[in-house]
């Protein structure tokens, strides 16, 4: 997994790769990989093989990757989708927490994680906007809150 992180923060060197740099003149790459899996939580599995991670750990390598470039502005694609209960604890934790310096464009089909995490929502159903505004605005829309969120008939 270190390695994966490597490559994706070396895109930030402005000298980048060469082959006639030694492998010491990295050591700021090495760094600055380390420092985003230790922030993240998985500095002690920096060494594990990708594919051997839980799919919840395997999504978090993905933000950290993404992260890596230090991005203006970030798109997720339901960043959440398949994992368990904990697993989506966790990333949305990471997206709340990197949404500090961040712009984020997320598409996300739990509206709870959903609300959770934005400050202004857009709402399509079938190709058109259903309901664009704040979180509070969208759970209190009536055709929003029968559509996806439910009613209380649905109970």
């Amino acid at each position: 997994m270190l390695d994966s992180v490597l490559l994706a923060v070396q895109g930030l060197d402005p000298a980048r790769f060469t082959l006639h740099r030694p492998r010491e003149a990295y050591g700021h790459l090495r760094e600055r990989a380390e420092s985003l899996l230790t922030e993240w939580g998985l500095a002690d599995r920096c060494h594990a093989v990708t594919a051997r991670l839980s799919y919840g750990e395997q999504r978090q390598v993905e933000l950290i990757l993404a992260l890596a470039g230090a991005p203006k502005v970030l798109l997720l694609d339901e960043p959440t989708a398949g994992l368990s209960p904990a697993e989506t604890a966790s990333v949305a934790e990471m997206i709340r927490r990197f949404s500090r310096d961040t712009t984020i464009l997320l598409i996300e089909h739990d509206m709870d994680i959903a609300l959770e995490l934005v400050d202004r929502v857009t709402v399509l159903f079938q190709g058109r906007v259903l309901a664009e505004g704040t979180k509070d605005k969208i759970r209190s829309d009536p055709e929003v809150a029968a559509i996806y969120l439910g009613t209380d008939d649905d109970a």
